[in-house]
């Protein structure tokens, strides 16, 4: 694997594409872009322009040559459904992950519409997730454009988690993961935020992933909430959790206080 990613719910990225555009509050401080500037700075091609949108050809059949089955997210330093991506080129990417059956490709996109428009042109085999970001109450109508979308398996990133959600629905959502934001100019992220989330998803038996507290409570409380490490994963089903460093008995809900 070339690409092993620091992302805790995920063991690779795959990036045929690069670069993307800031559309909504999410983005502020987003760590792609400053990851972008990073490898300008010390030479690397795809980042000559810092974060404009560009296809790799060269990188587009990687996945094929990763034998060892892994969870993928595609795109981590940008969006594949981003207006500037070529229709043509999407669906070469979808072919290749249709031909990489071993994998499991996590699509995760803010531009929903746009997926939402061309997924009837593309094959959406059972390896391919569609995701969607969702950082406060305004952007929660991404989740219901995502139920449009003829994928096996849909989840909700709620992260960063910048404001309260109240109002959502979670029908048609297989996993759901949440996290604060770590860069420069982080924004705090409310415990009561995240446990509204975490017990709608308790009550609809929809597995939930706490990726990790602001930069502030991230030194203080590491990924536990309630002193539980959330860890559920859509594709074992299993709940991953650790209650004060000890595993979580089978007979124990992972939302034990």
């Amino acid at each position: 694997m070339s690409s092993i990613s620091k992302i805790s719910w995920t063991d690779a990225s795959w990036n045929p594409t690069t670069g993307c555009t800031k559309m909504s509050l999410g983005c502020d401080n987003c760590y792609a872009e400053s990851t972008a500037r990073k490898l300008h700075g010390i030479g690397f091609k795809e980042y000559e322009d810092v974060f404009g949108v560009k296809t790799h050809q060269h990188k587009l059949y990687q996945p094929l040559n990763w034998k060892k089955p892994n969870k993928i997210l595609v795109n981590s330093m940008g969006d594949l459904f981003h207006p500037e991506v070529p229709m043509s080129f999407i669906v070469d990417v979808f072919s290749v992950m249709n031909q990489a059956s071993q994998h499991t490709f996590q699509l995760l996109t803010k531009y929903v519409d746009r997926m939402v428009e061309i997924a009837p042109d593309l094959k959406w085999s059972d390896n391919i997730w569609a995701g969607v970001s969702v950082e406060n109450q305004n952007y929660v109508w991404r989740i219901d454009k995502l139920r449009e979308v003829p994928a096996a398996h849909r989840f909700v990133v709620f992260e960063p988690l910048i404001g309260p959600i109240t109002e959502f629905d979670l029908a048609q959502i297989h996993w759901v993961i949440v996290g604060g934001e770590t860069a420069k100019n982080f924004r705090l992220m409310d415990i009561g935020w995240v446990r509204t989330i975490r017990d709608v998803c308790t009550n609809q038996n929809i597995p939930f992933y706490f990726s990790k507290w602001d930069k502030v409570n991230a030194k203080r409380f590491g990924r536990t909430l309630d002193g539980i490490v959330y860890s559920e994963l859509l594709d074992t089903g299993v709940k991953l959790c650790k209650k004060e460093n000890q595993n979580l008995s089978a007979s124990e809900s992972c939302s034990q206080k």
